[in-house]
């Protein structure tokens, strides 16, 4: 579960958190990022926004495609990944 509130921190730099009660009791992560930092990234508020996005990454000239790093990595155990998968699924019988 994520929750996202927007607060203003005062001069003092202290601020007291309340906290909902559907989250459980328990240790939990608190991330603090600067609201300049959100307004620069580019996240689509839209359908339309999102598909606008999309096809100007498409159309980039210098997008290279994800088929080129096909074979590259030897993975792990270093050998063919598939062969792998076969022996090990082997053990299962």
């Amino acid at each position: 579960m994520t929750i996202t509130q927007t607060v203003e921190i005062p001069p003092d730099r202290r601020i007291t958190l309340e906290v909902p009660p559907q989250i459980p009791a328990g240790t939990v992560i608190l991330s603090f990022t600067p609201a300049h930092s959100l307004i620069e990234k580019k996240d689509p508020g839209t359908m339309e926004e999102a598909l606008q996005m999309l096809e100007e990454q498409v159309s980039d000239p210098n997008r290279k495609p994800i088929s080129r790093l096909f074979g590259k990595h030897k993975g792990i155990f270093g050998g063919d990944g598939v062969m792998y998968q076969r022996a090990i699924r082997d053990e299962w019988d």
